[in-house]
């Protein structure tokens, strides 16, 4: 367990601890007016509800995926979590006696399955693609991250939802965005709204870039290397690739994979920046001495946190070839498990009326967003192929 409690607040969950007075999460978050009490002020009773509640969701989530292959199993766990926040019948239990096992399987389930991810990337897969795709790559994530970061704070978005959407749409969809989170500490209904777009405009490149192949004059191999370097969520880049077949599924995973490993640098490089903010605000302090915003007693984030390490680990692991293919591929079942666990949580934190108030400011963030990363990419491909 030192893994899941190496990061500052790990053991809690996004919302305070329920039952206390004058406790409020964040609106979004739980209910509509942001208290954390279940219905009629019922008090929850720790987090086995929700955890339970988050196993069925996986559950249902992957009976949907057998029942239609086209819908990725952690892209139907969001949804479903989604759909359990509204639903009149199950919005008491999400929002009240099941929020604080729900925000637990969200934050720790996350960190595991973040760190099990690193078991599906080996180095040497990475370097035989050549230098020019990682090349291609890295610009792909450097433009789509920063000018995603420019127009969402210039769009006026609250809270972290432009850094996150940000990481999301450049890296790997909500397992980034569970990431930089943890390292950011960003507020649940931040982390909520941002998993939701990113989501939706994932699912929707599993329907729309397969019809653009033959328009956009591309083979095989150079589908499978735009869809990997320009879909968000594995599963989802998994589901938009195969429908070119074998090659070019084979080429997508390689180089979404490439955009994967990059993870790790940017979470150290938000923990440095939270660092420095923080450092900078001590300093202009009277005496510059003293805590600020109520930072005292409150312990700095890690420059690597744990479970970046734990995955940065399992990619060195991975690169050894001494895993057998039997290992891999239950790691490979529990990662998924793991994270659609976790996407339950964070979807069924989605408060749509809360949601709505900057909907349209963030669905023309997610739009601008997919057009960047789809036009980088797509250039990319034809100057490396």
């Amino acid at each position: 367990m030192a893994l899941l409690d190496g990061q500052p607040g790990g053991a809690t969950a996004s919302v305070p601890p329920p039952g206390r007075p004058g406790d409020k999460a964040a609106p979004g978050a739980g209910d509509a007016d942001g208290g954390t009490r279940g219905a009629r002020g019922a008090r929850p009773s720790g987090p086995l509800p929700g955890l339970g509640l988050a196993l069925l969701g996986v559950g249902l989530a992957w009976g949907t995926h057998l029942l239609v292959p086209g819908v990725p199993m952690l892209t139907a766990a969001v949804l479903l979590g989604i759909l359990a926040a509204h639903l009149p019948g199950a919005r008491a239990l999400v929002r009240g006696v099941g929020r604080p096992g729900l925000s637990l399987a969200g934050k720790r389930l996350m960190r595991l399955g973040i760190v099990l991810l690193g078991l599906k990337l080996g180095l040497g897969d990475v370097l035989g693609l050549g230098w020019a795709t990682v090349v291609m790559v890295a610009a792909v994530v450097a433009a789509t991250f920063g000018g995603t970061l420019w127009l969402g704070r210039r769009l006026k978005l609250p809270g972290d939802q432009p850094l996150l959407v940000a990481t999301g749409y450049s890296i790997c969809g909500a397992s980034a965005i569970g990431a930089v989170s943890e390292a950011k500490r960003s507020e649940e209904r931040d982390v909520a709204a941002s998993v939701a777009l990113v989501t939706l405009c994932g699912t929707l490149a599993i329907a729309v870039l397969p019809l653009l192949q033959q328009p956009l004059g591309l083979d095989d191999g150079q589908f499978g290397r735009w869809v990997g370097a320009g879909v968000h969520d594995v599963g989802q880049v998994v589901a938009t690739a195969q429908t070119a077949g074998p090659d070019a599924l084979g080429d997508a995973v390689l180089v979404k994979l490439m955009r994967v490993l990059m993870l790790a640098p940017l979470v150290a490089a938000v923990v440095v920046s939270v660092r420095r903010r923080r450092a900078d605000r001590r300093a202009h302090q009277p005496g510059g001495a003293g805590e600020a915003d109520g930072d005292a007693g409150v312990r700095r984030p890690p420059l690597v946190p744990l479970f970046v390490l734990g995955f940065v680990a399992m990619v060195g692991l991975r690169s050894t070839g001494l895993l057998p293919q039997a290992g891999l591929d239950l790691a490979s079942t529990g990662q998924e498990l793991l994270l659609a666990a976790a996407l339950f949580g964070l979807g069924s934190a989605v408060h749509l009326p809360s949601l709505a108030r900057t909907g349209g400011r963030l669905a023309l963030l997610g739009l601008c967003s997919w057009i960047v990363i789809a036009g980088v990419s797509y250039g990319g491909v034809l100057l490396t192929t």
